[in-house]
């Protein structure tokens, strides 16, 4: 549940700030007329991401056991493909999403109200449709069951919704680089479950061979149905006995990954403290307004 949490709060969280940073802006130039326009390009944007996880599930549940397999195996490969580059590309270009969004924003205002819902939708329809296929792959892949899994992205979610809304309201001021840097490193680690998990429903599809020679079997001391078992299984998509090659994938994705990750790309100490609030400059008084 923790891995599934993790990535509603992370996922959800970019998309907030982008919300929160086209929002602020329209309301700091005095430009509250294209607010309309905005949450009409958001709302197309998550009806989109929820529609495209719907045909995920659903559309899989009308296929026979191997392809079920071997596409959730595909999609599983995809997802952790999309999501790293997303986290590597967030870590990089953290500290200029706020200009880069008044850029656009800019050039959208002079186009016109189909220019605005185009740039709202396309800023979030893009974390949206990862979002959507991501979750799939860990809920896939993490599934016991119970709605354990779905509840936990469904409060990540929420928190994500909640923490953008402070950001808005200039209540809550936190080291955006430094939080960006930490949940992306424990989304690598889910990630790399997911891609073994992934490797191992290619291989019951036989799409790809070695399905029965184990690296190792501890299920005997683990028991995947123990409390311990589910939260190794939730937090780190945990198998008791994996392939050799779902290992070997693991080990290789995991280790550059992480290393790649945590290399420098200088990113200047306590500049990264962002309150959203900031960028809308001094309410108007009351006289003023009159």
């Amino acid at each position: 549940m923790f891995s599934n949490y993790l990535i509603g709060l992370r996922e959800g969280l970019e998309a907030s700030l982008v919300v929160c940073i086209l929002i602020a802006y329209l309301v700091k130039t005095g430009r509250r007329d294209a607010l309309k326009p905005i949450w009409t390009g958001i709302a197309i944007a998550v009806l989109l991401a929820m529609g495209f996880g719907c045909v995920l599930e659903f559309g899989s549940q009308e296929m026979t056991f191997q392809a079920q397999e071997g596409l959730g195996g595909s999609l599983s490969i995809v997802a952790v493909g999309l999501v790293t580059w997303m986290v590597f590309w967030m870590r990089r270009t953290a500290r200029h999403l706020k200009a880069e969004l008044h850029g656009k924003l800019d050039q959208a205002l002079a186009m016109g109200t189909g220019a605005l819902v185009a740039t709202a939708f396309l800023a979030v329809g893009r974390e949206g449709l990862e979002t959507a296929l991501f979750v799939w792959a860990s809920v896939h892949a993490a599934s016991d069951g119970t709605p354990r899994p779905l509840a936990g992205v469904a409060l990540g979610l929420a928190t994500a919704v909640l923490l953008g809304w402070l950001f808005y309201r200039g209540a809550l001021r936190i080291n955006l680089a430094k939080f960006f840097t930490w949940t992306g490193a424990m989304l690598v680690v889910v990630a790399a479950g997911v891609l073994a998990y992934g490797v191992h429903d290619l291989q019951e599809a036989d799409l790809v061979p070695g399905l029965t020679n184990l690296a190792f079997d501890i299920s005997g001391a683990i028991e995947p149905d123990s409390w311990y078992g589910t939260l190794l299984k939730g937090v780190f998509n945990f198998q008791p006995d994996p392939t050799v090659l779902q290992v070997t994938v693991w080990l290789l994705y995991l280790v550059p990954a992480l290393a790649l990750f945590f290399a420098p790309v200088g990113f200047a100490s306590g500049k990264g403290k962002v309150t959203v609030a900031d960028e809308q400059g001094p309410r108007p008084s009351k006289a003023s307004q009159a």
